[in-house]
């Protein structure tokens, strides 16, 4: 089988797709972050623009009071890279150190440059330094909105003056944070990756794997696989469907290979039975063909007669297995009617009273309360009644009684048939009603019969809705058929075009 691409596996996609939705969301939360922090102006922990305004101010006035050769604009990006709020520092020469503030407008410089001559005339003439608070904000222009500029005094002259805005651009903000927070997505990134595959792909993989090597050993032919359905999630539900698949296809199988072996040995018994009977024409055919053998009249009249009892015996076979396909396969009609159980008695005793005293077996009969009357067809339920006693006359010994009875049996009307017989052993039993089937040898008996008696019984029952058992012990055999009553109702509706003959 083709193996399959990883970049096709369905774990994959789902992983992908994961892996880009949580980056997705970081990358969200990372400038949702940097907006907040934006918009609320903090600069250092608990400290408003303006007052980060006068601690740089002073840090830069106590640098330039240790080292006046002090490089200010590499110790304010060293001393402040981790600061995430941006400033400028315009010194008194006119110097700008910028520290992430961006382009600086015109009319920002020129107030500064008038900040630090303001604070030198103060300096010079006090009381002069008032300045308008609102400055800032008439003359940045749109979109800036500086704090008042605070001055760096160092020994009592003016240095230079930091200016900080209220407000962090998004820009720089996003800059400074930008190194950290990649740090932290890409570790969030990949312990969540490794957590989701852990716990959530994981399981479902081991699991459809389960489910997988399951359906590809059914399809080997071992049908005794089966996925593990354990859990209640859709994995679980699919896994249950595909078990009950299996164990529908299992059983389905199963009947094919029985049905399969009950065909051929269909098929051999027919040809068995069928070529007894021709075999033995044949014969006899052969000796009455040949010229060169002389034979008597008493000889001829008695081979003819072999070979007529022989045609009959085969016409007989092939008559029940007809009858026999017929009533397992649902063809033909029956005609459902009020039956008298005595009048099927009187006839089953008519039928076979010669061979009764050919035997030397008695027949009795009785009918209890409450089972005078079945639903049926006459004429099959005759037949079976007929094939009942005949199978048990041919079994019964001398001087014994064969015994026909009727009783309510619950659900219908239980009718049987008693004799007194050697018994069926217990390993017989549960086929004595397979076609050709004979267990003759334990009933101690030869068998004249075609084998399909028992099982055009079972057919003739079952197409009235009822059933047939048999129970036997040496001594007693005892079939009983389990009919609807007269009261209850009937089997399907059969068709009544037509009525099926009997054999």
């Amino acid at each position: 089988m083709k193996r399959q691409r990883w970049y096709k596996s369905f774990y994959w996609r789902i992983a992908f797709g994961f892996v880009v939705f949580l980056a997705a969301m970081l990358v969200v939360q990372a400038m949702l972050y940097t907006w907040v922090v934006a918009r609320s102006g903090r600069t250092l922990p608990g400290q408003s623009p303006s007052g980060f305004a006068q601690t740089v101010a002073n840090d830069l006035a106590n640098a330039l009071e240790r080292d006046p050769r002090v490089d200010l604009d590499r110790y304010v990006h060293d001393q402040y890279a981790q600061v995430a709020h941006p400033f400028f520092v315009m010194l008194a020469d006119g110097t700008v150190i910028n520290f992430g503030a961006g382009p600086i407008s015109e009319p920002l410089l020129r107030l500064a440059h008038a900040r630090l001559r303001r604070r030198a005339e103060h300096l010079e003439r006090p009381g002069i330094d008032r300045l308008d608070p609102e400055w800032s904000d008439r003359s940045a222009g749109p979109g800036f909105r500086f704090n008042r500029p605070v001055p760096i005094v160092v020994g009592g002259q003016t240095a230079g003056v930091v200016v900080v805005p209220p407000r962090a651009p998004f820009g720089f903000l996003l800059r400074s944070f930008a190194p950290t927070l990649s740090v932290v997505a890409g570790g969030v990134l990949i312990v969540g990756t490794l957590l989701a595959s852990v716990m959530i792909f994981g399981p479902a993989r081991r699991r459809l794997r389960g489910l997988e090597s399951a359906a590809r050993n059914f399809g080997a032919g071992d049908l005794s696989a089966r996925a593990p359905d354990r859990g209640g999630d859709e994995i679980a539900s699919v896994a249950g469907a595909f078990n009950a698949m299996a164990d529908d296809l299992a059983a389905r199988a199963e009947a094919l290979a029985a049905s399969d072996r009950v065909r051929r040995q269909l098929l051999a018994d027919v040809s068995h039975e069928l070529t007894t009977p021709v075999t033995a024409m044949r014969g006899y055919l052969e000796t009455l063909t040949m010229p060169e053998l002389a034979l008597d009249e008493a000889t001829r009249a008695r081979y003819l007669t072999i070979i007529s009892d022989e045609t009959a015996r085969l016409e007989r076979i092939i008559g029940d297995l007809l009858d026999l396909a017929r009533l397992e396969g649902g063809g033909g009609s029956l005609t459902i009617e009020r039956v008298s159980v005595a009048q099927l008695f009187d006839r089953v005793a008519a039928r076979h009273e010669r061979a009764c005293q050919t035997a030397g077996v008695s027949l009795s009969a009785s009918i209890e309360p409450g089972a005078e009357y079945v639903r049926g067809d006459r004429d099959r339920l005759e037949q079976a009644l007929q094939n009942l006693a005949a199978n048990a006359i041919r079994y019964a010994p001398r001087g014994s009684t064969l015994r026909l009875s009727a009783a309510p049996g619950g659900v219908g009307v239980a009718i049987a048939v008693e004799d007194e017989g050697p018994g069926i052993p217990e390993e017989h039993l549960p086929r004595v009603f397979d076609r050709f089937y004979k267990a003759d040898a334990a009933r101690g008996a030869t068998s004249s019969g075609s084998g399909l008696g028992l099982s055009i019984v079972k057919a003739i029952v079952e197409r009235h809705g009822g059933h047939i058992a048999v129970s036997s012990v040496p001594g007693r055999t005892r079939f009983e058929i389990v009919l609807p009553n007269d009261d209850m109702a009937g089997p399907p509706d059969y068709s009544t075009a037509g009525r099926e003959g009997t054999s």
